[in-house]
């Protein structure tokens, strides 16, 4: 299961640019469109003395690509502190000047939407936004928001989130899957990322990556987008597998397992996952799409308990670094892929470079050595293991005591 001719889908990636000059947007745009981006997000309160008659014909008639026009106000969480119908009017003006997306909070859009629509003859698309800071909704309370939102008479609406645990996403991706319009949805933050990566999966319209040289805070890139997570080709069918970890950031597993997919043909996608809790965790992404996961610091001895069954190798080792989940039944399976990867990649590396131990040709090259460890978490117990099953003298370093001698016994 999961190896299927895999097509595109819908959802376009945007890139946001909150440049301070003209010229700037102009270069940031070309940019994009060379990184693969299919429309930009333009900030025009981050632009420095903006005028609007002049920069926004400027910007519209040379764009190389679709443009998105948000002008935020500091009540909004941008940077525009001016006259609010000036703003208004410079919105409108893009309208006419050919944008194709224009941005109007929900808070002015109910007012101006209805008289918009009566004489709306452009191509333009309307979005309607709400960003909430405050704790994630519960469903019904979402429910109700989107549909004020849906009143407006909005083309696309987009609800940004900053939730304080991954498990809130949740509700992000119900939202995706069951909108009756057009919906952009997604969190900010390290533990929101993921709410990009799988948004195609739930028939997101949009996802959001940072240029090349501007990074930006819980976004990833353009360039991974499209070249790491391929997020063009995932649909309701792709399999999800997660690294498990806090923090997750550094992970440089998705630039491995990703292109492993692709080159069998396998509809699946691998993510870092920021977790906090573990019980909550699994409790609430327990379906077939999530379908496995990687185990980081600081989990590999925690998450043992929420495994149905855990592989005679990973019990002995008393860490969990892979879990599957058997498709047959939906019980989630631990091993321990540590010990075996490691120790023979280290047994490997002692045979080509030719060293030598007194021990007969068919035995580890390990036997008999000293082996020295810098930490005795999840990892260093797998190699632990691995290296008293082979014979050598296992030395620990870790300013836990204690938890050193376990391994040593």
């Amino acid at each position: 299961m999961g190896v299927v001719n895999i097509t595109k889908n819908t959802t376009m990636i945007c890139a946001p640019l909150m440049a301070q000059s003209v010229e700037q947007v102009l270069s940031n745009m070309y940019q994009a469109k060379a990184e693969g981006a299919d429309v930009v997000e333009i900030r025009l309160d981050c632009i420095n003395n903006f005028q609007p008659g002049k920069d926004l014909e400027i910007i519209l008639t040379k764009k190389p690509l679709p443009v998105l026009i948000v002008y935020r106000p500091k009540w909004a969480g941008g940077l525009y502190e001016g006259d609010e119908h000036k703003r208004l009017e410079a919105l409108h003006l893009a309208e006419d000047l050919g944008a194709d997306y224009v941005d109007f909070e929900l808070k002015v859009a109910s007012n101006i939407l209805g008289k918009q629509y009566s004489s709306h003859q452009s191509g333009t698309r309307f979005i309607v936004s709400c960003n909430l800071d405050c704790e994630t909704p519960s469903e019904e309370d979402l429910g109700y928001l989107v549909s004020r939102m849906q009143a407006t008479g909005a083309d696309i609406i987009k609800l940004v989130f900053s939730v304080n645990d991954i498990t809130e996403i949740a509700r992000i991706f119900q939202l995706l899957s069951h909108c009756q319009v057009p919906i952009i949805a997604y969190s900010v933050g390290e533990r929101g990322f993921v709410s990009q990566l799988l948004s195609p999966k739930f028939n997101g319209a949009l996802v959001y990556g940072s240029l090349k040289g501007t990074p930006v805070s819980g976004l990833p890139t353009v360039e991974s987008l499209r070249q790491t997570y391929k997020v063009g080709h995932i649909n309701a069918d792709t399999k999800v597998f997660g690294l498990i970890s806090k923090p997750v950031g550094h992970s440089k597993g998705p630039i491995l397992h990703n292109p492993t997919f692709r080159h069998v043909n396998y509809n699946g996608i691998y993510v870092p996952m920021f977790v906090d809790d573990l019980k909550k965790f699994f409790s609430t992404y327990s379906s077939p799409d999530f379908a496995g996961f990687s185990v980081g610091f600081p989990y590999k001895e925690a998450v043992m308990k929420f495994c149905d069954e855990v592989h005679p190798l990973a019990q002995a080792i008393a860490a969990v670094n892979t879990i599957i989940r058997r498709p047959s039944d939906g019980k989630l399976i631990g091993y321990n892929t540590d010990c075996e990867a490691s120790i023979t990649a280290i047994e490997d590396a002692i045979k080509e470079r030719g060293y030598k131990n007194g021990t007969a040709s068919f035995g580890s090259p390990l036997a008999g050595r000293m082996f020295v460890l810098a930490g005795a978490g999840g990892a260093g117990r797998a190699l632990a293991f691995g290296a008293k099953s082979r014979g050598a003298r296992v030395v620990i370093f870790d300013i836990d005591f204690e938890q050193s001698l376990l391994l040593l016994m």
